[in-house]
């Protein structure tokens, strides 16, 4: 909390109490007990604003797995070698209408008729 250990802000609150005096300091604390309440409902009001406007999704989305001090390299690297890649699809795209739509060359495909013979290219040997 701030630095502080607990014998400090033990004395920091002797110090409050020699300095408010005993008649200022419950009226004092009565603001600072108001003050804090507000700041909670302020808090709970501010969430549920925020569950309002986002909706059912919300509640499906699980903060603790996009909580940044969960990422450890070493273990997505281990994850990423050891993850299984699926022949049918190596890209992971699970959705068919997001696939490239290329075909894999097949014998009859790769063969290429000879390109006609246009003239011959210049030489020059001494640029080689």
């Amino acid at each position: 909390m701030f630095g502080i250990n607990g014998s400090e802000f033990i004395v920091l609150l002797a110090v409050a109490a020699v300095v408010l005096g005993p008649e200022r300091l419950p009226r004092y604390a009565q603001q600072l007990a108001q003050l804090i309440r507000e700041l909670r409902t302020m808090a709970a009001s501010a969430q549920d604003k925020v569950r309002e406007e986002m909706g059912p999704e919300f509640e499906d989305i699980d903060w603790r797995a996009l909580d940044p001090r969960q990422y450890d390299p070493r273990r997505i690297v281990r994850e990423a070698l050891t993850d299984v890649v699926d022949t049918r699809d190596p890209l992971g795209i699970k959705d068919f209408s997001l696939r490239p739509s290329v075909t894999p060359a097949t014998p009859e495909s790769a063969v290429h008729d000879e390109p006609d013979a246009g003239p011959e290219p210049a030489f020059d040997p001494d640029a080689t």
